[in-house]
């Protein structure tokens, strides 16, 4: 009777006992908000990034990611703890298929509920996503091409200048030259002329005496 009485008179306690430490952590678990500002960047058709925000002052130390497809109860879960990033990649995508995502924060005494679900569908392998390089990027791509184009305009510019001046040497020359050909002609005849054999006064050649 005494051990029945013994028995009895503890199991109210262990009862009572298994009932506070469920509402301590029930109490932990609802005090962590769930994870804010959920967003799908650099979307591609293989792989995405999750990005989110949590409130300050929550002790968080890792998060957990669930990620559905459409109308397919397989899920993926993903955890890391002792972390204070708030991004996360996914990989093994399918490509044109629509996919559901919920983030939890995780502290020391659970996890937070979920977050808002987040769909987004992933593009196809011809399709190019939108470009995610900030604009300032894009205008130092821009500025560094177009410095590039400009100086090899003015090569082409100084190369084209040196040509003309060649050339315009080269007529220069060429017109001296062939303005001095009728001189030069001249002058030779004039030699030639003054090199033959003179003429008697009377007009007959002179011979010489044998």
């Amino acid at each position: 009777m005494g051990k029945q009485g013994f028995s009895a008179a503890t199991l109210p306690l262990l009862v009572l006992g298994s009932l506070t430490v469920s509402v301590s952590a029930g109490g932990k678990y609802s005090a962590l908000s769930a994870p804010l500002n959920v967003t799908i960047r650099e979307l591609e058709a293989n792989t995405a990034i999750v990005t989110w925000e949590i409130l300050e002052g929550d002790p968080v130390i890792g998060f957990a990611i669930t990620q559905q497809k459409k109308d397919v109860h397989m899920l993926r879960y993903i955890q890391e703890v002792n972390t204070t990033t708030r991004s996360c990649a996914l990989w093994d995508l399918e490509e044109d298929t629509e996919y559901i995502v919920h983030v939890q924060s995780v502290s020391m005494g659970g996890s937070s509920p979920p977050s808002d679900p987040v769909s987004f569908r992933t593009p196809r392998e011809s399709e190019k996503p939108a470009s995610t390089v900030p604009d300032s990027v894009n205008r130092e791509e821009m500025e560094q091409a177009l410095q590039f184009r400009v100086g090899e305009l003015i090569i082409i510019v100084v190369v084209l200048v040196m040509w003309a001046g060649v050339i315009l040497l080269f007529c220069r020359q060429y017109d001296i030259i062939k303005d001095n050909e009728p001189n030069n002609n001249k002058d030779k005849a004039k030699t030639s002329s003054e090199c033959s054999t003179p003429e008697h006064p009377q007009g007959g050649l002179l011979r010489s005496n044998l």
